[in-house]
């Protein structure tokens, strides 16, 4: 990932809505929500949820798959690890054991991501 990559993901994340939507998504993992629970649980109208799914879909940051007559939209967990993996890429060059992280770390992430439940 390139600095102008990164950039388009976080111009797509500048919104409190488009974060909202983000982290709400980043909760239900590789199943996703339909667009009307989307709106539901967010109490938004469907033409403005529309445009802020939109954005972050443009952005790469969430897929879509059709369901008969709805869309199904989840987070792209390994375009998120792209970018982290590029925000750390320099982590600790210049001081060792700060990073507690590695892309080694990234695969068991991912399977917590695809398959815990958050409990708030």
């Amino acid at each position: 990932m390139d600095s102008d990559r990164a950039a388009i993901i976080f111009e797509a994340l500048s919104s409190k809505v488009r974060l909202q939507i983000f982290k709400l998504l980043v909760q239900h993992g590789d199943q996703g929500l339909v667009a009307g629970d989307i709106a539901e649980k967010l109490d938004l109208p469907n033409t403005n949820l529309s445009f802020h799914l939109k954005a972050l879909y443009h952005a790469g940051v969430i897929k879509m798959q059709k369901e008969g007559r709805f869309v199904r939209y989840s987070i792209k967990m390994p375009e998120v690890f792209t970018l982290i993996n590029f925000l750390l890429d320099a982590c600790c060059v210049e001081s060792s054991g700060c990073c507690d992280i590695s892309p080694s770390d990234y695969p068991q992430l991912m399977q917590l991501f695809s398959n815990a439940k958050r409990v708030q």
